[in-house]
């Protein structure tokens, strides 16, 4: 074996964006259900080739937090081959999907081999074995390599699967030694599976499968420097099947005991996860002893006990016990369970045994808060619930601190001095708030100050400050553009103060293209709350700060080279091309509906109990890091307490919302008469005190070369054309919940409740997008009466299973921010309802939503993906701007 363990070499995977797999990743969940053996429902829909509906499958995994999705399609009825290109063709298109890495599963090399000539990103290929040879395993490994594959090698040869602990080795150790000595195959890129079989059957050969997949993990990651293992969890349970609460039970002890081995992939299913913490210890006893393979007698043992649990169901009882332990333990709970009620007293006891207050915050409470930050660092906490610690937290300092400023000696210690801002023009900050909170936890000094933050305002501070690193955040894309002239300036000035990146816009591939060439000193993008006290604590540790921030320069590069190599191999159309391959909808025999209620309509006080049933709960999770669908999150093995506890929170507080009209909703909608005009721009009239105005919004094309029979797409398209003689028509619209968001969250914030100030600007969305839900069925229904008789159900709404579309500017149809102009100048949204734009073009109040109504039945949403110059050019001359300008607002559209 030619690796030296000593070396650094993770596996980096990608679809869209990056998964790299490093020691401090969590264990990484491959969604099955797209595997046709996997699913039912999956394999009727590829059956009956219904393959749109099979991509809300995969989109389904990934919106659950699914982070590489597992492709099969073995089937004797099924043309395998076609069926894999097709499929891993339809999911290029969806960004949503195809962000994710894809596993191509196969036990048939030709499906493999047709779906690595077509899938998109770095994929991992399932599997090869040497059960037919050498020759024949390095030949398919080769390919493998030359397509730029990572692999998962079964524990199988010649012979027949490995089923002991040394067959385990010794495949494992061949395969290792053919693939990195004979074929140099990157040692990261090789996953092994070690075969997960039952245990519990009676059979006494069976006694140690559990026991040897995880001494075999543990030796392969000793003795095969870099490696992956990886396993279907659900194998190891089969014998239990009917007693979900033992197969829970025993799902968990074994991945903890195999992740604590160095297992670090693996296909679970998180419904069928009980918390390893929350196992009774009798019932946990009794699974351990069969997984670990304790005692002769474990199989029977544990049958018998299983009569005793099965359908059993945990029963909560209040335990106020714990205010009987001792004083730092006491402290150490309520900020670990974010219980406050007792704080002040503990606190106060504190103080007297201390020569100064300030001890209290130095020792009792940061003894406190590195449990949680431990907790949330492993896993073991999750978001919502380290915010509810923070809050015991400043309540108990808020206490102290008059105590604190009578002692004028006191001087406060930090880790460091973090200055958070979201840039100019946007208004946004739940993430930048939540990341603050999570680092305040950390013991660092939080200066943040707040939304539309212009770039001299930042710098001055964090010179004024001496602040140790500076957090930006944004949601829209301009934001994209003053975090790269933020970095410029900085440079200009001559900083070295690392720069966080952060929000939903941007990404490691922009960070890396677009930003980090800019400013010397580190850049680092940080996409969840979780991830930023390692990558702080990494940029501010003496000893190995340098190190890190070397190695994050010489990875940007890497990245922003092969991320640029990427784009150049992309093929794309001109614009003239493209236009050629619109979407053709035969007019004359397609659908036009007349509007019931053409014109404008405003709606300026909407009861907020009318939009209850139409929220999508699912995103409300996702922002505060607990993925997963609604409802099935509130069952979930890993965060389903924490999200039952969020839920009932938030319940309360929407009823709170309701009963004292904390928030006031407030809508904007017109139907007007429009024909597409100049092949992508669209022309509507607009009748206002008895002249009609004429407006235009222009879209953009789609220019990506397109297989054949695939349209480029631009939302024109579903606007019947001047040149037809016939009259059709579009809508827009704007909406807002947001009324009343801020000075709420300014009271929790100076009541130090940042856990109830985040909760109101999430619900505050949540009522947003279910107010635009609410409002694009009454359009659908009532105004414009296309579909009348509709009848959809909140889940069927969420899926979208209606005509017509509502895509917003700034979302992948059209991300011209641009166009929000003239939604405004159509609608008087200021003046109607009160809802303004920013310079950066982002909405206040912030929880708002606009965009169009298209109601013919082919108009479907879609990604523009990027765009030519030529495009931006032209686009520039049809809006009657500069190509300077059109170029700026374009930018995060425009292929390198």
């Amino acid at each position: 074996m030619s690796e030296t363990p000593g070396e650094i070499r993770y596996l980096k995977l990608s679809g869209l964006e990056p998964l790299v797999i490093t020691p401090e990743s969590n264990f990484i969940n491959v969604g099955e259900r797209t595997n046709v053996a996997g699913s039912r429902k999956f394999l009727r829909l590829i059956k009956e080739e219904q393959f749109e509906e099979a991509l809300a499958v995969a989109r389904h995994q990934v919106e659950g937090g699914a982070q590489i999705i597992d492709v099969n399609m073995d089937d004797g009825l099924i043309d395998g081959k076609k069926a894999m290109v097709k499929f891993l063709n339809l999911i290029v298109a969806e960004p949503d999907i195809s962000r994710v890495p894809i596993m191509i599963d196969s036990s048939k090399w030709e499906i493999i081999e047709a779906g690595l000539q077509v899938v998109q990103g770095k994929c991992v290929v399932n599997s090869i074995s040497l059960k037919e040879g050498e020759e024949e395993f390095l030949r398919q490994a080769k390919l493998i390599r030359r397509y730029g594959a990572a692999v998962i090698v079964m524990a199988f040869d010649e012979t027949g699967q490995a089923d002991t602990l040394e067959r385990r080795i010794e495949i494992a150790e061949r395969s290792y030694n053919l693939l990195v000595d004979k074929l140099r195959f990157p040692p990261e890129d090789i996953i092994f599976d070690l075969n997960i079989f039952p245990v519990a059957t009676g059979m006494e050969e069976h006694r140690r499968n559990a026991l040897d997949f995880i001494e075999g993990t543990r030796w392969v990651k000793k003795n095969l420097p870099h490696c992956s293992v990886s396993g279907g969890v659900s194998n190891v349970s089969f014998s239990f099947r009917g007693n979900d609460v033992v197969r829970e039970a025993m799902h968990s002890v074994f991945l903890y005991h195999a992740i604590q081995a160095g297992m670090n992939i693996g296909i679970v299913n998180p419904a069928m996860l009980e918390v390893y913490d929350d196992i009774p210890k009798d019932l946990l006893e009794h699974v351990e002893d069969v997984i670990l393979d304790r005692r002769g007698d474990a199989t029977e043992r544990l049958l018998d006990f299983a009569e005793t649990v099965k359908g059993e169901r945990k029963q909560k009882v209040a335990d106020l016990s714990w205010r009987e332990l001792p004083l730092q333990d006491r402290i150490t709970r309520a900020l670990v369970k974010g219980i406050d009620a007792f704080i002040e007293t503990d606190v106060e006891e504190a103080r007297k045994v201390v020569n100064k207050p300030i001890e209290v915050i130095e020792g009792h409470l940061m003894t406190g808060m590195n449990v949680v930050g431990d907790l949330f660092g492993s896993g073991k906490m999750f978001l919502p619930q380290v915010v509810k610690s923070a809050r015991v937290m400043k309540r108990a300092v808020a206490y102290l601190l008059p105590f604190i400023e009578e002692d004028k000696d006191a001087i406060s210690s930090s880790n460091g001095k973090i200055l958070m801002a979201t840039v100019k023009g946007d208004v946004h900050d739940i993430g930048k708030n939540i990341v603050s909170v999570v680092l305040g936890c950390n013991n660092y000094e939080i200066i943040d100050l707040g939304v539309m933050v212009p770039p001299e305002k930042i710098i001055a501070t964090a010179k004024e400050e001496a602040v140790d690193i500076i957090g930006l955040s944004g949601l829209i894309t301009p934001s994209l553009d003053e975090m790269v002239f933020l970095a410029k300036e900085m440079q200009r000035q001559d900083f070295k103060v690392p720069l966080l990146i952060g929000g939903a816009t941007t990404s490691k591939a922009h960070t890396a293209v677009k930003i980090d060439p800019q400013y010397s000193s580190a850049v680092v993008h940080v996409n969840d709350a979780s991830r930023a006290v390692t990558v702080v604590g990494d940029l501010l540790q003496k000893d190995k700060q340098e190190g890190y921030k070397a190695d994050l320069k010489k990875e940007y590069a890497e990245f922003r080279e092969n991320f640029l190599d990427r784009q150049q191999k992309k093929e794309f159309v001109s614009l003239e091309d493209a236009r050629k391959n619109k979407l053709r909808i035969d007019w004359y025999t397609a659908e036009i509906f007349l509007p019931n209620e053409p014109g404008i309509h405003e709606i300026k006080d909407l009861p907020l109990e009318v939009l209850e049933s139409y929220i999508d709960w699912t995103p409300f999770f996702r922002s505060w890091d607990l993925y997963g669908r609604f409802p099935r999150i509130l069952e979930d093995d890993v965060v389903g307490t924490q999200a039952t506890e969020l839920y009932s929170d938030a319940r309360k507080m929407l009823q709170r919302i309701f009963s004292e009209k904390l928030l006031k909703a407030k809508a904007v909608f017109g139907l007007f008469e429009a024909n597409t005009v100049n092949d992508d721009d669209i022309e509507v009239s607009v009748a206002s005190k008895g002249t009609v105005e004429t407006k235009i919004f222009r879209t953009l094309r789609q220019q990506s070369r397109k297989a054949e029979g695939r349209p480029n797409i631009a939302l024109a398209d579903f606007i019947a054309p001047k040149t037809t003689g016939l009259t059709d028509y579009i809508g827009c619209f704007c909406v807002s919940a947001g009324f009343g968001t801020q000075e709420l969250a300014e009271k929790y914030e100076s009541e130090h409740d940042d856990y109830n100030s985040i909760m109101i600007k999430a619900l505050a969305d949540r009522l947003a997008e279910a107010f635009a839900e609410y409002l694009h069925e009454q359009v659908r229904k009532k105004y414009w009466g296309y579909a009348s008789e509709e009848k959809l159900n909140n889940e069927e709404l969420i899926k979208e299973n209606y005509r017509g579309i509502r895509p917003a500017p700034g979302y992948p149809a059209c991300p011209d921010h641009l166009e929000k102009k003239t939604i405004w100048e159509i609608l008087k949204v200021e003046e109607a309802i009160g809802v303004s734009l920013t310079e950066s073009l982002a909405m206040w109040p912030a929880a708002s939503v606009s965009g169009y109504y298209f109601g013919q039945p082919e108009s479907r949403y879609f990604g523009l993906g990027k765009i030519k110059s030529d495009q931006v050019k032209d686009f520039a001359q049809r809006k009657g701007i500069s190509e300077a300008k059109a170029f700026k607002w374009l930018q995060s559209s425009i292929a390198e």
